[in-house]
């Protein structure tokens, strides 16, 4: 991680990666697709969850960086995805639901075998109440969380892992850094073959930042957050 500036000194060289740069792929998007964001998207479906064809896979903040990233991996695999947008099979603003059980009944009268958490609080409690005997749930964020002041309800559902047997499992995706190279063909491989679209939502100058940060607490981005300091014209110049 680096500061919000415009030249970083990096102290440990070794923790960088040389990009082979493939204009067929934007630059930006080894910030997000073929960046954390997919690789984690990659490690939490695959190596955690294991989805297999005709699953029931659910993603919280599924336009997210993360989210939209492992909606479309699923849906490769031959899974049931929530979103029409990115050739997903349905999708809710949870925003707009005053009962997320009755949402989740509504679009999983199934119910739920994969669960990849991006929110936690009480989208994870719904999705407990949701999820089939065996089903999995990848625990990758907890954005609900971060602007709580108490301790409020918690979560009231977690007997569901036991008397369903669910796996649940936190992770990072530093954990998995000897899957990289692996994850970075596969993407690369169905994006250039127009299997994976992905989405960015760019602010342009330095001064942009802190608000781009905000708004990833109250949902206003849709897809990667990317802050631009170099114009375009800019840094063609600089080529």
């Amino acid at each position: 991680m680096t500061g919000w500036e415009e030249y970083t000194l990096i102290q440990k060289p070794q923790q960088l990666r040389k990009i082979s740069r493939n204009h067929a792929v934007p630059l930006s998007y080894h910030l997000g697709l073929l960046g954390m964001p997919g690789f984690t998207a990659y490690c939490g479906l695959y190596e955690l969850c294991s989805p297999k064809a005709g699953e029931f896979v659910f993603v919280s903040a599924a336009s997210g960086a993360v989210g939209q990233i492992v909606g479309q991996l699923a849906k490769l695999e031959g899974c049931r995805m929530l979103t029409s947008k990115m050739g997903f099979d349905a999708a809710f603003n949870y925003k707009e639901e005053a009962d997320l059980d009755a949402a989740l009944k509504r679009y999983f009268p199934q119910g739920i075998d994969i669960y990849f958490d991006n929110v936690g609080g009480e989208m994870l409690d719904a999705a407990l109440l949701n999820m089939r005997v065996k089903g999995r749930i990848a625990v990758c964020g907890m954005v609900s969380q971060h602007a709580v002041t108490d301790s409020g309800p918690g979560i009231r559902n977690i007997s569901n892992v036991i008397v369903k047997r669910i796996k649940m499992q936190g992770f990072l995706q530093s954990d998995f850094l000897h899957l990289y190279p692996r994850f970075l063909d596969h993407v690369t491989a169905h994006f250039l073959a127009g299997d994976i679209v992905y989405v960015e939502d760019v602010d342009d100058g330095l001064e942009s930042a802190p608000a781009a940060l905000a708004g990833l607490f109250t949902g206003e981005n849709i897809g990667k957050k990317v802050v631009r300091v170099v114009p375009p014209e800019s840094r063609n110049s600089m080529n």
